[in-house]
């Protein structure tokens, strides 16, 4: 009986319900949740030139200067984080960049008309072209620079975008000293208004061995050769762990991690476990010989940092009316809550149509909403009820038995009764049969058969308060 109990105890416990107990998000919950609010930040510089390749002056474009990068929502109304040097070429046009649009404009207005009157393409011949670059004087081109920053969402929207904060990259000079202007190495740039998701900063510190996950738009993956060219449109995501708490050369403080990065993911979050951004993938590693990148060794600007970058502003970090209706939704769909999870999903597709994440989890809902999947087996439902039916009947039985016999007298107590004086009158009721060959037979006891005494013609006065113990077979 009592094991029965445990057993349906144990059952009642196994039973899942998300009342019992707070669970962490689970991890592809947790990267869909962050994942939209990543989108791909191109800063681009076209530009007119005007050349003398030694026959007069000509006007020409040149070839775009193109950077890219990783940028995030920090704020829903449309302010996003990256990287510094990923909006610098067309913020403060570097002269680097500028030295870049000239040699283009070289190519473009002096090289390869001479190439073409010769049947030549370029790389053909090399000195050749090296010989009319030299010819031209890089002091007389004159530039109309052109830049424009722009972020481009999952769902193929393509937005310019403004630079309203800007911090300097940390720059080292050709003694492998800090240039006077490295900063934080942040940009904070803004999207036309609109309801876009967001991420919110961690308040928690950084501890070694802590999984992370970083979100973004590596170059490999854009320019390769076997992808589908939507691959630009949705961010990658690898997983690593804080490895090492450092500084950087100017004494600020960064992140190591082993989580794989390339050019391409600056500027984008590494998402912990809550969900929220502990830092900002700021540079990678590379190799001192080959110039290859060294993956394992790649470096975040921790949250604190990017806080005190917003102080001043109004951004309200992770505030967006499209994450609370996501999160529901995702939540809901881990439950098999389908048809809840589809009316979520379809909101957040109406307060930023197409993004590929939120389609697919709305087909996913509305295809188990048509088709359930199968309902496993209720053990633990019918374990408890099996246990309360075997104990309902177990209870049962021992109720009976205690009525049968509440009234019982132990042989025992009949003896402390006639040691203590009591003179219990002691009644025989056996069948007449029983009572005549049984051997037992109890001094003293008066014989009545069971059919007397049930109509009631014992003969027999009793005094109402002397104790009265009956025996029968």
């Amino acid at each position: 009986m009592k094991h029965l109990w445990i057993v349906a105890l144990l059952a009642l416990l196994s039973i899942p319900s998300t009342a019992l107990a707070d669970h962490p998000i689970p991890v592809q919950e947790l990267v869909l949740r962050a994942k939209p609010a990543v989108a791909l930040v191109t800063a681009r510089v076209d530009a007119e030139a005007t050349v003398n390749c030694g026959a007069g002056a000509i006007t020409v474009k040149s070839a775009p200067f193109l950077e890219t990068g990783t940028g995030w929502f920090i704020d829903g109304r449309g302010y996003l984080i990256t990287n510094a040097h990923v909006v610098d070429p067309a913020h403060r046009l570097p002269p680097w960049v500028t030295q870049e649009l000239k040699k283009s404009a070289v190519d473009e207005a002096c090289v390869t008309p001479v190439l073409a009157r010769q049947g030549l393409m370029r790389g053909q011949r090399p000195d050749l072209e090296d010989q009319i670059r030299r010819r031209v004087d890089m002091g007389s081109i004159r530039l109309k620079p052109l830049p424009q920053v722009t972020v481009l969402l999952s769902n193929g929207a393509l937005l310019p975008a403004e630079i309203k904060k800007f911090t300097a990259p940390l720059l080292l000079d050709a003694a492998g000293k800090p240039v006077a202007d490295s900063g934080r190495d942040l940009a904070l740039i803004r999207v036309k208004d609109g309801v876009y998701p967001a991420l919110a900063l961690t308040d928690d510190d950084t501890r070694i061995g802590e999984p992370i996950r970083i979100i973004g738009f590596p170059g490999v993956v854009l320019s390769h050769e076997l992808l589908n060219k939507t691959a630009a449109l949705e961010a990658s995501v690898t997983t690593g762990a804080v490895s090492g708490l450092k500084q950087d050369a100017i004494g600020q403080d960064v992140i190591q991690t082993d989580a794989p990065a390339a050019p391409g993911n600056s500027g984008g979050p590494a998402i912990g476990h809550g969900g929220t951004v502990v830092g900002v993938l700021t540079f990678v590693s590379l190799s001192p010989s080959g110039g290859s990148i060294v993956q394992g060794f790649n470096f975040l600007i921790p949250s604190r940092d990017v806080m005190r970058f917003l102080a001043g502003t109004d951004i309200k970090p992770g505030v967006s009316p499209f994450n609370p209706v996501w999160a529901a939704g995702l939540r809901d769909l881990g439950q098999e809550s389908f048809k809840s999870a589809a009316a979520k999903f379809a909101e957040a597709n109406k307060l930023l149509p197409d993004l590929p994440d939120v389609k697919r989890a709305l087909a996913e809902a509305e295809f188990k909403v048509k088709n359930p999947p199968p309902r496993p087996f209720p053990w633990a439902w019918v374990t408890l009820g099996l246990a309360l039916v075997s104990g309902g009947g177990y209870g049962a039985m021992w109720y009976r038995r205690w009525q049968r016999n509440r009234f019982r007298v132990k042989a025992g107590e009949v003896v402390k009764m006639m040691e203590a004086g009591v003179n219990p009158l002691l009644l025989d009721v056996r069948q007449e049969s029983a009572a005549k060959t049984a051997p037992l037979k109890i001094p003293g006891a008066t014989y009545i058969s069971p059919d007397a005494l049930e109509q009631g013609r014992a003969g027999i006065e009793v005094d109402p308060s002397r104790t009265v113990v009956a025996y029968c077979t």
